[in-house]
């Protein structure tokens, strides 16, 4: 049975190279108009609303929520529970030449980390499902707390991960959680959904993340994400617990909080 084509405006059946032409153009009208979205969601780094979609693409609100949909289904996007949408991490393969330049901009911040701490200081991003070892300003001192460049760390375990989740919606955090678990890597660790969540709380309220020897025993660290990037990184510095003690690290923190924001300013 041949197809039947839709009737034009007029109430006329086109022909078929006009059928042929108007699909071509409506496929691109729908090119154009995801492209309109990630645009402004490349130019919006807080994320961008159903409206502020609607008001960019000139869709209808469930045309429009049917665009973002298929995005977030595709891991181009992210829905935070404030309902605004974000870069998501579909786009990390793409992203390798911002990658590199995040991570040229960073090494001098973490080797004046080292040098004022005396401890190792990391940059660290989210790959999948666990945070790898982006690059590593080691300490020099005989006895240290150091992974080595592409190493890869728990999300629920370490300073970086922690720092890294609060700035991720929370479905997407649940999707990590349920992919690799939460093992038991020391007495320490969280080991629960309920108890992760808490702590991302906390890390909200305060602004930074603390592994208190919860991935290594012996061992402490302390995270702050880096914001104003939609690349999911977090900047840390850590050192052995005899050494590094969880009173310092709120001086760190403020340290590593300064640090953040002038690396993603692009500032010293």
């Amino acid at each position: 049975m041949g197809s039947t084509q839709p009737p034009d405006p007029d109430g006329s059946t086109p022909s078929p190279r006009r059928a042929q032409r108007v699909k071509r153009d409506y496929s691109v009208r729908a090119v154009e108009r995801v492209c309109l979205i990630l645009n402004r969601l490349q130019e919006n780094v807080d994320g961008i609303t159903l409206n502020e979609v609607i008001s960019t693409t000139g869709l209808p609100k469930a045309s429009a929520f049917r665009y973002l949909r298929t995005l977030q289904n595709n891991h181009y996007i992210e829905r935070g529970e404030d309902s605004v949408f974000r870069l998501g991490l579909g786009f990390l393969g793409m992203q390798s030449r911002h990658l590199e330049i995040l991570r040229r901009r960073a090494l001098p911040t973490l080797e004046r980390l080292r040098d004022e701490f005396g401890e190792t200081a990391n940059l660290g991003l989210l790959d999948q499902h666990e945070v790898i070892y982006i690059d590593i300003a080691e300490s020099r001192r005989g006895v240290r707390l150091a992974a080595l460049r592409g190493d890869h760390t728990h999300l629920h375990a370490s300073a970086l991960g922690k720092a890294i989740a609060s700035r991720l919606p929370d479905d997407r955090v649940a999707e990590i959680l349920t992919a690799t678990g939460l093992p038991q890597r020391t007495a320490n660790t969280i080991t629960t959904p309920k108890r992760f969540a808490k702590e991302l709380d906390k890390v909200r309220r305060l602004g930074y993340a603390i592994d208190d020897q919860e991935e290594q025993e012996d061992g402490r660290s302390v995270a702050v994400p880096l914001l104003g990037t939609h690349l999911p990184a977090a900047i840390s510095v850590s050192g052995p617990a005899f050494r590094f003690a969880l009173p310092d690290m709120e001086t760190v923190a403020e340290k590593l909080v300064a640090a953040a924001a002038d690396l993603i300013a692009g500032g010293p």
